[in-house]
């Protein structure tokens, strides 16, 4: 099977790189998956990482992508086209994006089938905190973009609520559910000895400044230190794209400090060893736009969470297990009463740190992985055999329809049996038999009544 991805890609550091890098890693493990990774420019320009076949033929804001991309996909005549994106992959104002969220239902016209892993939707982000200046406009474009979105053959989404939404709001797609999963085969047990020895590490992770602001979280920490001196706040990340300049802002607010860390970028090597070290980590944000990869990534290394009770961290705790502790959205003292108890409670550092990893063993990224090739290798069937159906209806009498007849047949057996090889092998690495569930939901079909609730199959 040949895949073309269609993601942002390391060394680029925007939106969702690290998620397709994770994507790729796994693809590549795959016997029978041929991979082209359709990427993003980006400067300054750096040497591509081995062991991948990049295609820089996109970039960030451009209104040239939808062309490029299209060139692209139909040089490499790939199998499936995945996208993984949100509504702001490909750009930060409404053009590029508008145009950018289009492409692949205009790569489904031109032939192709198309795949989108979606990790937002519009109706769950906050606009206020997202610093969007047209609130209504961005609404109803939101909408017509989503619209546009399900126009590709199947679309994946990580929460069953983001599911439910658009059945119940747009009532058409493929739609299905599939756990965001954590960046690796499997997760890492905690190193339990790192924490608190002699420090306590509170890890805040992401891109800063819109619904993720660290003013409550520095607050927060002021009233914790007074308790726990030898507590450490560990800022990681950088600036969200539509706030440049925000955390050299709030290093310049706080001067010269031993006890506040500002790591800036982290690369993927060095993110264990951030997560392996930390006691706790924190997610005080006011709202959410999609299921949370720094949240995974803590379930990966063990680490208990500190997060606001905002409905998709709910939807995480109840859904997928994670040990989440609730604090009330923008409380800074509720804040640091929550990091203060967890903090001195060693047995519930344990606990938590316990429940994630659990939790992260149920979803593995090759289990994930499996589930999608799954998904892909069904649909060529389907095709498969469509096409020979209907060379079958070509009349008898007609030269050469016995040949064409017996010739696709055979191709279509071929075929088959070679797309149930990367499945077999995916699910062995995934774990799957070992008594892992597999969580997907069942598609909804175009002009079918919509299902509410998700289950295993």
């Amino acid at each position: 099977m040949k895949i073309c991805l269609v993601t942002s890609f390391p060394p680029s550091r925007d939106a969702l790189n690290e998620y397709g890098f994770h994507i790729a890693s796994e693809l590549q493990r795959i016997p029978g998956i041929t991979l082209t990774i359709l990427g993003d420019e980006y400067s300054p320009v750096q040497p591509e990482l081995d062991g991948f076949s990049v295609n820089r033929c996109w970039k960030f804001n451009s209104l040239s992508n939808p062309w490029r991309l299209l060139r692209a996909i139909k040089m490499e005549k790939p199998d499936v086209v995945w996208f993984n994106l949100g509504f702001a992959s490909f750009g930060g104002s409404p053009p590029p994006a508008f145009l950018g969220i289009a492409i692949p239902s205009l790569a489904r016209l031109a032939g192709f089938y198309t795949h989108v892993t979606l990790h937002q939707l519009m109706e769950t982000v906050n606009l206020d905190d997202a610093g969007v200046r047209f609130p209504l406009l961005y609404k109803l474009g939101g909408v017509l973009a989503t619209h546009i979105v399900l126009f590709a053959n199947s679309v994946s989404v990580m929460l069953p609520a983001y599911r439910s939404v658009l059945v119940e709001k747009y009532g058409r797609g493929s739609v299905y559910v599939r756990r965001h999963g954590i960046f690796s085969a499997r997760p890492e047990y905690p190193d339990l000895g790192l924490r608190g020895n002699p420090e306590h590490r509170i890890l805040a992770f992401g891109k800063w400044g819109t619904y993720k602001r660290l003013e409550p979280m520095l607050e927060a920490f002021k009233e914790v230190v007074r308790e726990i001196p030898e507590a450490r706040l560990v800022i990681a990340g950088t600036d969200h794209p539509k706030t440049p300049g925000y955390l050299q802002s709030i290093q310049e607010k706080l001067g010269a400090r031993s006890d506040v860390i500002f790591t800036g970028y982290v690369a993927e090597e060095d993110i264990p060893q951030l997560f392996q070290s930390s006691s706790v980590a924190v997610l005080p944000y006011t709202s959410s736009a999609g299921s949370s990869g720094i949240a995974h990534l803590a379930c990966t290394y063990g680490v208990p969470i500190v997060a606001s009770d905002i409905p998709d961290f709910r939807r995480l705790a109840d859904e997928e297990g994670l040990a989440i502790d609730f604090f009330p959205a923008g409380q800074v003292s509720k804040l640091a009463r929550h990091l203060t108890d967890l903090l001195q409670n060693r047995d519930r550092q344990i606990e938590m740190a316990m429940q994630n990893v659990s939790a992260a063993l149920r979803m593995s990224m090759p289990e994930i992985i499996r589930q999608y090739l799954r998904t892909f290798e069904l649909r060529q069937e389907l095709d498969e055999m469509r096409s020979l159906s209907s060379l079958r209806k070509i009349p008898r009498w007609m030269p050469m329809r016995n040949l064409l007849v017996r010739r696709n047949a055979r191709k279509t057996l071929l075929r088959l049996e070679a797309n149930r090889e990367p499945a077999s092998v995916a699910a062995t690495a995934g774990g799957s038999e070992s008594g892992q569930v597999v969580y997907m939901a069942a598609p909804v079909p175009v002009g079918a009544q919509p299902r509410h609730k998700t289950g295993t199959e």
